[in-house]
């Protein structure tokens, strides 16, 4: 379960960025997996979520947000949940 105590105040400006995603018209369905999905039809999932990602003119703020709050679930900002864990056991090594 996520923690909300590390999520920002709730204020338009805190989440504005939001409005401008590539996302906002797309599917959740694209970002988040169901429980049971494994193999290669989550792996083209998420593919397609990180192509959409790609073309995102917020993508930097939605990766920040994800790794701040420690989002764990779905595609944010271009990185599956194992990917954020990844760089952020990194920046923690560095």
């Amino acid at each position: 379960m996520a923690n909300i105590s590390r999520l920002p105040s709730p204020l338009i400006q805190v989440y504005e960025w939001q409005f401008d995603g590539a996302c906002t018209e797309a599917d959740p369905e694209l970002f988040f997996s169901p429980e049971s999905e494994r193999g290669p039809r989550r792996l083209a999932r998420e593919r397609g979520a990180k192509t959409l990602c790609s073309r995102c003119p917020v993508i930097e703020q939605c990766l920040e947000h994800a790794l701040k709050v420690k989002e764990p679930y779905g595609v944010w900002g271009g990185l599956t949940p194992g990917e954020r864990a990844n760089r952020s056991a990194s920046t923690v090594a560095s």
